[in-house]
């Protein structure tokens, strides 16, 4: 049965993207640093590969979108369905690569995003969307990629909602720190 899980990369302050988003920047100022390790070889590159091969659907946080239609062309992996957690729902949106991207609220976008996955897992891409799914307690692991960036502001992931995770096998060092939790509780 496929998992909602959270794929991250983070700055050491906490960040999950940089100051001032906005479309020319839709990570932030600076916030594509923390992406770096993905074009990484060794460690970073299996890593990459790893993410690559569990996705069998994503769940996108509408402001997540709205900015990385155009960067990505399409959804953000080729042929994948991408389910848009929104209050603004509209026709379902075929992507120049050939994935799907369809509008719904928070619990039917998961729903719908774990039935297309398959036995491969939901990733989850946004902070906001992060949060309302920790609180839900509809996430059930976050992939951290720590990245050797500090920006100094910026968003951050989870903002304010509480959780317990619990760290599951061994961190993977490379130009990243990669580490794997498990959502085992949530509060308020």
């Amino acid at each position: 049965m496929s998992k909602v899980v959270l794929d991250v990369s983070m700055s050491l302050d906490g960040f999950t993207a940089g100051p001032d988003v906005r479309a020319e920047e839709p990570m932030g100022d600076g916030g594509e640093r923390l992406h770096e390790w993905m074009a990484g070889t060794g460690p970073d590159a299996r890593v990459f590969e790893e993410v690559n091969a569990m996705v069998g659907a994503t769940v996108i946080g509408r402001r997540t979108f709205d900015l990385g239609l155009r960067p990505w062309g399409g959804t953000p992996w080729p042929g994948v369905p991408s389910f848009v957690v929104t209050h603004r729902t509209r026709e379902d949106l075929l992507g120049d690569n050939g994935g799907t991207f369809a509008f719904d609220g928070l619990e039917p976008a998961v729903r719908r995003a774990k039935d297309a996955a398959g036995d491969k897992d939901v990733l989850v891409m946004g902070a906001d969307v992060a949060g309302q799914l920790l609180a839900a307690g509809l996430l059930d692991e976050v992939y951290l990629h720590l990245a050797p960036v500090v920006l100094g502001r910026g968003t951050s992931v989870f903002s304010g909602h509480v959780g317990e995770l619990v760290p599951q096998g061994e961190p993977v060092a490379g130009v990243a720190t990669h580490r794997r939790y498990r959502v085992v509780a949530t509060t308020g």
